[in-house]
């Protein structure tokens, strides 16, 4: 593998079509596509500061790096890629790929993000800022995310997350397939119109949470007080610890709380309309 160290590159494609390549204290200082059409890149404790500085990739290790407000649309079209302690002030990072792999990252402005990624495996992430992280999705395992974008989670398929707090609106629609463990979700209208939607000791927060969901499931959660309008047309098994202040028309299921303040059933309830609500005994 041939070494560049401690070098500056600048204008276009200065390392195009660039192969079995390791980048040392290398800085990409402006103009575009600093790295593209390559493969085999290794990048470490390099900082990139033109636009596209990374598409159309195959095979990258990118560690201890630094991405510039100035290097938007960093990283697309590039695929079997693993990055580990490095953070992105850019937006617009990570789209049409496969195979990406994160630990460590932090990404300031988390705007239009991971778009259309198949295969995310991510450890300890925090996004800030920005709209739409992770639209359109799938095969996405994270343990440890912190959020602050909105928006997050749309059309997204087959996610496990762990251990995230994420305060947002509108997170988890038009989902399929999305299991959360040991989390804090604080937002409006979480899940809606999502399907084989499950969470696992969660405590959720917001308004109108988890209506229109298909095979919505809830084990051992927990919910602020604030949250009412809770589960409308929703088909749903729910196993609610402490108070829930209101549910409204779910459409069928289960739901059993320790103590529920209201439930609203009025003529819009959809058929079957049988969903059993108790409190435990």
């Amino acid at each position: 593998m041939q070494l560049i160290k401690d070098k500056k590159y600048g204008g276009e494609r200065p390392l195009f079509e660039s192969h079995d390549l390791r980048l040392e204290n290398v800085v990409i200082t402006d103009g575009e596509s600093g790295i593209k059409e390559c493969t085999n890149i290794e990048a470490d404790h390099c900082e990139f500061y033109g636009k596209y500085p990374w598409w159309h990739v195959d095979g990258s290790i990118i560690t201890n790096c630094y991405f510039a407000p100035g290097s938007r649309s960093a990283i697309w079209y590039s695929n079997n890629m693993k990055m580990k302690d490095c953070v992105i002030d850019g937006p617009k990072f990570f789209r049409e790929m496969n195979n990406l792999e994160l630990e460590n990252v932090t990404i300031n402005d988390a705007d239009e993000t991971f778009w259309k990624v198949k295969g995310i495996r991510a450890k300890n992430i925090t996004l800030h800022e920005g709209t739409y992280p992770f639209m359109f999705s799938e095969d996405i395992y994270i343990d440890g995310l912190t959020s602050d974008s909105k928006y997050v989670f749309q059309y997204c398929k087959n996610v496990e997350l762990h251990n995230a707090k994420i305060v947002t609106k509108d997170s988890f629609w038009e989902c399929e397939n999305i299991t959360i463990y040991d989390s804090e979700l604080d937002g409006e209208y979480l899940a809606w119109h999502s399907k084989n939607v499950r969470l696992v000791n969660c405590h959720l927060a917001g308004e109108q949470l988890l209506c229109y969901a298909d095979n919505l499931t809830l084990e051992n959660c927990t919910f602020d007080e604030a949250c009412d309008r809770i589960f409308e047309y929703s088909i749903v098994n729910a196993d609610i610890r402490g108070k829930i202040t209101n549910i409204k028309n779910p459409t069928s299921g289960h739901i059993i709380a320790d103590e529920i303040g209201s439930v609203t059933i009025d003529e819009n309830i959809r058929q079957p309309a049988n969903c059993i609500i108790e409190t435990r005994k």
